[in-house]
């Protein structure tokens, strides 16, 4: 919790459709300062839109969003400060070099000593020699790498990451969790992240929260879901397994019409 017991981001009964096709449909969970939460699915589950719920980019048409224990509808201007975002589908600007995109992000941020943060980190992340580079000029991982940049211009309290590092080689993505781990203990940055690589939420995730067709199907720590799920003795998580299972069991559950997942899958942090 944080100081005054207040989750950083509480999201209760949340939902949205599109015309008949129901995106996220009910869902509820709660981010703690400085908590890591691995938010996970197949493609097409609901995490996309619902991160874009939380970005007030899309209006829900249900349920109750809280960033810092304000109402994110009324409160979204001074709650966006705070927050930040990255993801493998979102583009910065393809004209403008390295610096000067990550110097407009800083404006709008109204980030302080805008140069020495924007210098700083370009350099932990290994990019200080593409700072005149184009941005479409970069690669893939290359891309990724500044982009996650960009989203701690602002020494964000809350953290958006989804498939932050998708493009990025082996090596790259060991080192580019270290460093969040690192910033992320160092600040107490309240996270929430998705990836299909399991290994990475294995790394970071303080808890885990599975959703499928829009709906809660099971949330808990790694190895709690690990042991449940798979019903083993477990040591150690292992959430690629659980994320097959979880997919495979939600799947039949569907063909079957034996009711909501949700209820039967879930599990308490």
């Amino acid at each position: 919790m944080s100081k005054n017991n207040v989750p950083v981001l509480e999201v209760k009964n949340l939902v949205k459709k599109f015309k008949n096709f129901v995106a996220v449909d009910n869902i509820s969970f709660s981010i703690e300062e400085g908590e890591i939460l691995g938010f996970l699915g197949p493609n097409g589950a609901g995490k996309s839109t619902t991160i874009n719920c939380f970005l007030g980019v899309i209006k829900p048409d249900g349920g109750e969003i809280k960033i810092f224990g304000k109402g994110l509808i009324k409160n979204r201007s001074e709650i966006m400060q705070k927050v930040n975002y990255c993801s493998a589908e979102y583009h910065m600007p393809w004209n403008l070099s390295v610096y000067e995109s990550l110097l407009v992000y800083s404006t709008l941020y109204q980030v302080g000593s805008a140069k020495k943060r924007i210098l700083e980190l370009l350099e932990l992340f290994d990019v200080s020699d593409l700072r005149n580079k184009r941005i479409r000029e970069l690669s893939f991982g290359q891309r990724a790498r500044v982009s996650i940049a960009k989203s701690l211009l602002n020494h964000p309290r809350l953290l958006l990451l989804d498939e932050p590092m998708a493009s990025m080689d082996p090596d790259v993505v060991d080192r580019g969790i270290r460093l969040i781990k690192k910033i992320q203990k160092e600040e107490k940055i309240s996270i929430l992240y998705t990836s299909h690589n399991m290994w990475e939420i294995e790394q970071v995730a303080d808890k885990v929260v599975f959703i499928n067709h829009g709906k809660v199907i099971a949330q808990g720590t790694p190895l709690e879901l690990t042991q449940q799920e798979l019903k083993l003795e477990a040591k150690e998580p292992n959430l690629r397994e659980v994320f097959i299972h979880l997919s495979r069991r939600s799947l039949k559950e569907g063909i079957e019409g034996k009711g909501n997942p949700s209820t039967s899958l879930r599990v308490k942090s």
